[in-house]
């Protein structure tokens, strides 16, 4: 029941935000028992989320789906294991983030590495949806479009470990503590590990661009919309 509910919920645009959501205690004995409507629950919360941080990590955008419907999958089929010695949002984030790894040596071993071409896929990808601003004019917006746009292409630039880092505490604001529960690294690691990246994408942004507008547009990344 769960692999059918995953193919056709994935495809689908699910409302969050429900008030009345049940805490994670409750949800995780809902999925336990196999009810439906929990595992509508946990996609409605964190399909998104969990899109956004895998297209991130991901070398190739284009696999960022079966990913994530792996991840899914995973979540589904442990849940009985899970004892709660985590949150469950970074229990969630810990598979993302082992299935985005184990898919990227997967491709690496059995496929040639190629170039990522940019597709039309960009101008309609979910996270840019989060920064579109009716309020804002053309100019602003198209700027800061081309922003994300640089910071993305330099994020899959810099070592893999960094990125994780980098994108965790920078787009899905998390704290240091989840951070390293998530990577199962102490705090100290999480740290070097946020400072040496943003180092990494400052240098990048540096060879696409003035230094003084590469400092502004990594100042961009650590206050974006999350």
């Amino acid at each position: 029941m769960a692999e059918q509910l995953i193919t056709v919920r994935l495809d689908e645009t699910l409302q969050a935000g429900d008030a009345a959501a049940p805490s994670d205690a409750l949800l995780i004995e809902r999925l336990k028992a196999c009810e439906e409507e929990a595992y509508e629950t946990l996609l409605a919360r964190f399909q998104q989320p969990i899109y956004n941080l895998v297209y991130r990590l991901m070398n190739d955008p284009a696999d960022t789906s079966d990913v994530v419907q792996e991840v899914f999958l995973k979540v589904f089929r442990s849940i009985d294991h899970f004892r709660g010695q985590s949150t469950l949002k970074t229990w969630i984030y810990r598979i993302a983030i082992n299935e985005a790894y184990n898919h990227r040596r997967w491709f690496s071993r059995h496929k040639r590495q190629e170039v990522a071409l940019e597709t039309e896929e960009e101008a309609t990808r979910p996270w840019l949806e989060s920064i579109s601003d009716p309020a804002r004019d053309p100019y602003e917006l198209a700027l800061n479009l081309e922003r994300h746009r640089l910071i993305e292409q330099a994020l899959r630039e810099i070592n893999s470990d960094f990125r994780a880092a980098v994108i965790l505490r920078d787009l899905e604001d998390m704290s240091y503590d989840e951070i390293a529960e998530v990577l199962e690294i102490s705090l100290g690691t999480v740290k070097s590990r946020i400072l040496r990246g943003r180092d990494s994408l400052r240098r990048v942004l540096a060879t696409q661009m003035d230094p003084k507008t590469a400092e502004s547009t990594l100042g961009f990344l650590q206050g974006a919309v999350k």
